[in-house]
């Protein structure tokens, strides 16, 4: 098990992101979360198998919804897993 914590920059509120990244995240079997923050970018700590965690960000990179538009992607991973259960939406 994998375990990475991104920033994503863009056009990545207000337009379906989390909710698309969330679907992505049901079918590969992610678990983790994902948030808006403050300052326009979208958080995500994702858990799950290396391959599918790669494809997830490659999903992402390409804007998951019609509107999003992502411009960069910062990629933290780490080696501690938090052992989510499912792959959730933060308010």
């Amino acid at each position: 098990m994998a375990r990475k914590h991104m920033i994503v920059h863009g056009r990545v509120q207000g337009v379906g992101f989390r909710a698309t990244a969330k679907q992505i995240a049901d079918q590969l079997n992610i678990q983790g979360w994902v948030k808006n923050k403050s300052d326009g970018t979208v958080e995500i700590d994702a858990e799950g198998e290396s391959d599918h965690l790669s494809h997830f960000i490659d999903q992402l990179n390409q804007g998951p919804s019609p509107f999003a538009k992502v411009s960069a992607i910062d990629i933290t991973e780490s080696e501690t897993e938090k052992g989510y259960k499912k792959f959730k939406i933060v308010e």
